[in-house]
Protein backbone atom coordinates (compact mmCIF):
# COMPACT_ATOMS: atom_id res chain seq x y z
CA UNK A 1 0.00 0.00 0.00
CA UNK A 2 1.04 3.19 -1.12
CA UNK A 3 -0.06 6.98 -1.14
CA UNK A 4 -0.63 6.84 -4.99
CA UNK A 5 -2.92 4.26 -4.05
CA UNK A 6 -4.51 5.95 -0.91
CA UNK A 7 -5.21 8.67 -3.67
CA UNK A 8 -6.76 6.80 -6.40
CA UNK A 9 -8.87 5.31 -3.53
CA UNK A 10 -9.91 8.36 -2.27
CA UNK A 11 -10.76 9.49 -6.26
CA UNK A 12 -12.30 6.73 -7.25
CA UNK A 13 -14.75 6.80 -4.11
CA UNK A 14 -15.67 10.66 -4.37
CA UNK A 15 -16.25 10.26 -8.54
CA UNK A 16 -17.82 7.15 -8.34
CA UNK A 17 -16.94 6.25 -11.86
CA UNK A 18 -13.04 5.16 -12.99
CA UNK A 19 -12.74 7.38 -16.34
CA UNK A 20 -13.51 10.20 -14.29
CA UNK A 21 -11.33 9.70 -11.43
CA UNK A 22 -8.60 8.79 -14.29
CA UNK A 23 -9.21 12.38 -15.66
CA UNK A 24 -8.88 13.76 -12.18
CA UNK A 25 -5.44 12.52 -12.07
CA UNK A 26 -4.24 12.42 -15.04
CA UNK A 27 -3.99 9.02 -15.66
CA UNK A 28 -4.86 6.46 -18.10
CA UNK A 29 -7.96 4.50 -16.69
CA UNK A 30 -6.06 0.79 -16.71
CA UNK A 31 -3.83 2.42 -14.52
CA UNK A 32 -6.23 3.82 -11.98
CA UNK A 33 -7.98 0.10 -12.47
CA UNK A 34 -4.56 -1.52 -11.14
CA UNK A 35 -3.81 0.72 -8.17
CA UNK A 36 -7.28 -0.33 -6.96
CA UNK A 37 -6.87 -3.41 -7.17
CA UNK A 38 -3.35 -3.74 -6.12
CA UNK A 39 -4.67 -1.62 -2.68
CA UNK A 40 -7.27 -4.40 -2.21
CA UNK A 41 -4.89 -7.10 -2.67
CA UNK A 42 -2.63 -5.67 -0.01
CA UNK A 43 -5.60 -5.04 2.03
CA UNK A 44 -7.30 -8.68 1.43
CA UNK A 45 -10.20 -6.26 1.38
CA UNK A 46 -13.27 -5.52 -1.66
CA UNK A 47 -13.18 -1.81 -1.84
CA UNK A 48 -15.58 -1.23 -4.56
CA UNK A 49 -18.58 -2.99 -6.50
CA UNK A 50 -19.02 -2.25 -9.80
CA UNK A 51 -22.02 -0.84 -11.03
CA UNK A 52 -24.09 -0.10 -13.82
CA UNK A 53 -23.30 3.97 -13.60
CA UNK A 54 -19.59 3.07 -12.52
CA UNK A 55 -18.40 2.05 -9.14
CA UNK A 56 -19.68 1.95 -5.44
CA UNK A 57 -18.15 1.75 -2.13
CA UNK A 58 -18.52 -1.46 -0.29
CA UNK A 59 -19.24 -1.36 3.15
CA UNK A 60 -15.92 -2.35 4.16
CA UNK A 61 -14.38 0.45 1.58
CA UNK A 62 -16.46 2.88 2.87
CA UNK A 63 -15.78 2.44 6.91
CA UNK A 64 -11.96 2.82 5.52
CA UNK A 65 -12.48 5.78 3.15
CA UNK A 66 -12.75 8.16 6.06
CA UNK A 67 -8.83 7.70 7.28
CA UNK A 68 -7.65 7.67 3.83
CA UNK A 69 -8.78 11.18 4.02
CA UNK A 70 -7.01 11.88 6.96
CA UNK A 71 -4.06 10.82 5.42
CA UNK A 72 -4.00 12.63 2.24
CA UNK A 73 -4.96 15.62 4.03
CA UNK A 74 -1.99 15.13 6.28
CA UNK A 75 -0.04 14.86 3.32
CA UNK A 76 -0.82 17.95 2.03
CA UNK A 77 -0.21 19.40 5.24
CA UNK A 78 3.16 18.11 5.42
CA UNK A 79 3.85 19.58 2.13
CA UNK A 80 2.43 22.83 2.64
CA UNK A 81 4.75 22.70 6.18
CA UNK A 82 7.96 21.79 4.29
CA UNK A 83 6.49 24.31 1.28
CA UNK A 84 6.84 27.38 3.78
CA UNK A 85 10.03 26.41 5.18
CA UNK A 86 11.28 27.53 1.96
CA UNK A 87 8.82 30.70 1.44
CA UNK A 88 9.96 33.95 0.37
CA UNK A 89 6.47 35.51 -0.48
CA UNK A 90 6.02 38.55 1.31
CA UNK A 91 3.07 41.21 0.82
CA UNK A 92 -0.25 41.56 0.54
CA UNK A 93 -2.63 39.62 -1.51
CA UNK A 94 -6.29 41.27 -2.20
CA UNK A 95 -9.30 38.78 -2.38
CA UNK A 96 -12.32 39.38 -3.02
CA UNK A 97 -15.22 37.37 -1.54
CA UNK A 98 -18.63 36.76 -2.02
CA UNK A 99 -21.41 34.35 -0.51
CA UNK A 100 -21.06 32.89 2.90
CA UNK A 101 -17.57 32.30 3.91
CA UNK A 102 -18.40 28.52 4.99
CA UNK A 103 -19.68 27.82 1.20
CA UNK A 104 -17.12 29.44 -0.18
CA UNK A 105 -14.55 27.43 2.41
CA UNK A 106 -13.02 30.99 3.16
CA UNK A 107 -11.65 29.86 6.75
CA UNK A 108 -9.75 26.84 5.79
CA UNK A 109 -8.29 28.65 3.04
CA UNK A 110 -7.34 31.66 4.85
CA UNK A 111 -5.86 29.29 7.61
CA UNK A 112 -3.64 26.90 5.20
CA UNK A 113 -2.24 30.41 3.44
CA UNK A 114 -1.15 31.89 6.63
CA UNK A 115 0.38 28.75 7.49
CA UNK A 116 2.25 27.80 4.30
CA UNK A 117 3.12 31.72 3.64
CA UNK A 118 3.59 33.26 7.09
CA UNK A 119 4.89 36.35 5.84
CA UNK A 120 1.57 37.03 3.18
CA UNK A 121 -0.74 38.94 4.44
CA UNK A 122 -4.45 39.51 3.15
CA UNK A 123 -6.86 42.19 2.71
CA UNK A 124 -10.47 40.83 2.22
CA UNK A 125 -13.27 42.80 0.59
CA UNK A 126 -16.81 41.29 0.47
CA UNK A 127 -18.64 42.07 -2.28
CA UNK A 128 -21.12 40.79 -5.43
CA UNK A 129 -19.71 38.09 -7.84
CA UNK A 130 -19.58 40.86 -11.07
CA UNK A 131 -18.68 43.74 -8.46
CA UNK A 132 -15.67 41.15 -7.56
CA UNK A 133 -14.68 40.77 -11.10
CA UNK A 134 -14.64 44.23 -12.07
CA UNK A 135 -12.04 45.21 -9.10
CA UNK A 136 -10.16 42.04 -10.01
CA UNK A 137 -10.00 43.35 -14.13
CA UNK A 138 -9.00 47.27 -12.25
CA UNK A 139 -6.38 46.20 -10.30
CA UNK A 140 -7.76 46.66 -6.61
CA UNK A 141 -7.93 43.12 -6.40
CA UNK A 142 -5.59 40.47 -6.86
CA UNK A 143 -7.67 37.55 -6.66
CA UNK A 144 -11.59 36.95 -6.00
CA UNK A 145 -14.11 34.29 -6.02
CA UNK A 146 -16.92 34.46 -9.10
CA UNK A 147 -19.99 32.59 -10.11
CA UNK A 148 -19.77 31.43 -13.72
CA UNK A 149 -17.04 31.33 -16.00
CA UNK A 150 -15.23 34.97 -16.63
CA UNK A 151 -14.01 35.81 -20.25
CA UNK A 152 -11.00 34.80 -21.83
CA UNK A 153 -8.82 37.70 -20.22
CA UNK A 154 -9.47 36.37 -16.79
CA UNK A 155 -7.75 33.24 -15.48
CA UNK A 156 -9.96 30.79 -13.76
CA UNK A 157 -9.91 27.97 -11.72
CA UNK A 158 -13.57 26.27 -11.22
CA UNK A 159 -14.08 24.94 -7.55
CA UNK A 160 -17.62 23.70 -7.35
CA UNK A 161 -21.14 23.99 -9.52
CA UNK A 162 -24.00 24.18 -7.72
CA UNK A 163 -27.54 24.72 -8.73
CA UNK A 164 -30.07 27.58 -8.00
CA UNK A 165 -33.78 26.70 -6.89
CA UNK A 166 -36.10 29.85 -7.58
CA UNK A 167 -37.85 29.98 -4.01
CA UNK A 168 -41.19 30.96 -3.54
CA UNK A 169 -43.54 32.39 0.03
CA UNK A 170 -45.49 29.99 2.06
CA UNK A 171 -49.20 28.63 0.51
CA UNK A 172 -47.83 29.44 -3.30
CA UNK A 173 -47.24 25.83 -4.22
CA UNK A 174 -50.54 26.39 -6.73
CA UNK A 175 -48.95 29.34 -8.18
CA UNK A 176 -45.28 27.92 -8.90
CA UNK A 177 -46.03 23.98 -9.41
CA UNK A 178 -45.24 22.67 -12.61
CA UNK A 179 -44.70 26.37 -14.02
CA UNK A 180 -41.66 27.08 -16.65
CA UNK A 181 -39.86 30.32 -16.44
CA UNK A 182 -42.62 31.75 -19.09
CA UNK A 183 -45.32 31.07 -16.87
CA UNK A 184 -42.98 32.23 -13.64
CA UNK A 185 -41.94 35.28 -15.33
CA UNK A 186 -45.95 36.92 -14.34
CA UNK A 187 -45.12 36.23 -10.34
CA UNK A 188 -43.67 39.27 -8.15
CA UNK A 189 -39.65 38.82 -8.45
CA UNK A 190 -37.28 39.80 -5.84
CA UNK A 191 -34.60 41.36 -8.43
CA UNK A 192 -30.65 41.87 -7.64
CA UNK A 193 -28.67 44.91 -9.23
CA UNK A 194 -26.60 43.64 -12.55
CA UNK A 195 -23.30 42.81 -10.79
CA UNK A 196 -24.98 39.93 -9.08
CA UNK A 197 -25.14 36.38 -10.48
CA UNK A 198 -28.56 35.98 -9.75
CA UNK A 199 -29.40 39.16 -12.15
CA UNK A 200 -27.01 37.99 -14.81
CA UNK A 201 -28.47 34.39 -14.65
CA UNK A 202 -32.36 35.41 -14.59
CA UNK A 203 -31.62 38.01 -17.51
CA UNK A 204 -30.10 36.05 -19.53
CA UNK A 205 -33.20 32.69 -18.68
CA UNK A 206 -35.77 35.44 -19.18
CA UNK A 207 -34.23 36.61 -22.54
CA UNK A 208 -33.89 33.26 -23.75
CA UNK A 209 -37.98 32.60 -23.44
CA UNK A 210 -38.47 36.25 -24.80
CA UNK A 211 -40.50 37.47 -21.66
CA UNK A 212 -39.87 40.09 -18.93
CA UNK A 213 -40.05 39.29 -15.42
CA UNK A 214 -42.61 40.86 -13.08
CA UNK A 215 -39.52 43.13 -10.92
CA UNK A 216 -41.31 44.47 -7.40
CA UNK A 217 -37.97 44.89 -5.50
CA UNK A 218 -34.46 44.89 -5.65
CA UNK A 219 -31.92 44.13 -2.79
CA UNK A 220 -28.17 43.28 -2.77
CA UNK A 221 -28.20 40.67 0.13
CA UNK A 222 -29.31 36.97 0.11
CA UNK A 223 -30.67 37.38 3.94
CA UNK A 224 -32.74 40.17 2.55
CA UNK A 225 -33.99 38.45 -0.18
CA UNK A 226 -35.21 35.52 2.17
CA UNK A 227 -36.87 37.62 4.39
CA UNK A 228 -38.81 39.31 1.65
CA UNK A 229 -39.38 35.53 0.30
CA UNK A 230 -40.61 35.11 3.90
CA UNK A 231 -42.95 37.73 4.18
CA UNK A 232 -44.61 36.75 0.82
CA UNK A 233 -43.30 39.56 -1.58
CA UNK A 234 -42.37 37.34 -4.26
CA UNK A 235 -40.31 34.60 -5.93
CA UNK A 236 -36.42 34.38 -5.37
CA UNK A 237 -33.50 32.72 -6.94
CA UNK A 238 -31.61 30.89 -4.01
CA UNK A 239 -28.79 28.37 -3.80
CA UNK A 240 -30.39 24.71 -3.52
CA UNK A 241 -29.17 24.18 0.44
CA UNK A 242 -30.72 27.44 1.46
CA UNK A 243 -33.58 26.63 -0.93
CA UNK A 244 -34.41 22.76 1.05
CA UNK A 245 -32.84 24.36 4.40
CA UNK A 246 -36.06 26.67 4.24
CA UNK A 247 -38.82 24.73 2.39
CA UNK A 248 -37.94 22.52 5.87
CA UNK A 249 -37.89 25.01 8.28
CA UNK A 250 -40.55 27.84 6.76
CA UNK A 251 -42.88 25.92 4.67
CA UNK A 252 -41.34 27.87 1.70
CA UNK A 253 -42.31 26.49 -1.76
CA UNK A 254 -39.31 25.35 -4.26
CA UNK A 255 -40.51 25.66 -7.87
CA UNK A 256 -40.27 22.04 -9.10
CA UNK A 257 -40.32 22.77 -12.89
CA UNK A 258 -36.85 25.12 -13.10
CA UNK A 259 -33.48 25.51 -12.21
CA UNK A 260 -30.63 27.21 -12.92
CA UNK A 261 -26.56 25.82 -12.70
CA UNK A 262 -23.59 27.60 -12.23
CA UNK A 263 -20.02 27.14 -10.79
CA UNK A 264 -17.89 28.99 -8.06
CA UNK A 265 -14.82 30.24 -9.38
CA UNK A 266 -11.92 31.75 -8.69
CA UNK A 267 -10.14 34.13 -11.09
CA UNK A 268 -7.39 36.61 -11.74
CA UNK A 269 -6.75 38.62 -14.86
CA UNK A 270 -4.68 36.19 -17.24
CA UNK A 271 -1.82 38.03 -17.72
CA UNK A 272 -1.10 37.78 -13.82
CA UNK A 273 -1.35 34.32 -13.04
CA UNK A 274 2.10 33.46 -13.06
CA UNK A 275 2.94 36.01 -9.94
CA UNK A 276 4.13 34.31 -7.06
CA UNK A 277 1.60 35.17 -4.87
CA UNK A 278 -1.53 34.36 -6.92
CA UNK A 279 -0.22 31.41 -8.57
CA UNK A 280 0.32 29.96 -4.57
CA UNK A 281 -3.21 31.20 -4.25
CA UNK A 282 -4.31 28.81 -6.58
CA UNK A 283 -2.20 26.27 -6.08
CA UNK A 284 -3.88 26.22 -2.05
CA UNK A 285 -7.54 26.19 -3.51
CA UNK A 286 -6.64 23.88 -5.75
CA UNK A 287 -5.69 21.22 -3.22
CA UNK A 288 -8.03 22.25 -0.90
CA UNK A 289 -11.11 21.92 -2.94
CA UNK A 290 -10.07 18.53 -4.59
CA UNK A 291 -10.56 17.24 -1.36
Amino acid sequence: MDLIQLRAFVTVAREGNLTRAAERLHLTQPAVSLQIKSLQASLALQLFIRTPSGMALTDDGAKLLPFAERVMESVAEFRQGAAALHSTLSGTLAIGTILDPEFIRLGAFLKRLVETYPQLSTQLQQGMSGWVLQQVKSGMLDVGYYLGTPTKEFHSQTLTSFTYNVLAPKGWKNRVAGKGWAALASLPWIWTPPESAHNRLLSKTFGEHKVAPNKVALVDQEMSMLDLVKSGVGLSLVRESIALREAHAHGLVIADAVSLSTELSFICMAKRKQEPAIAAAFALLQALWRH
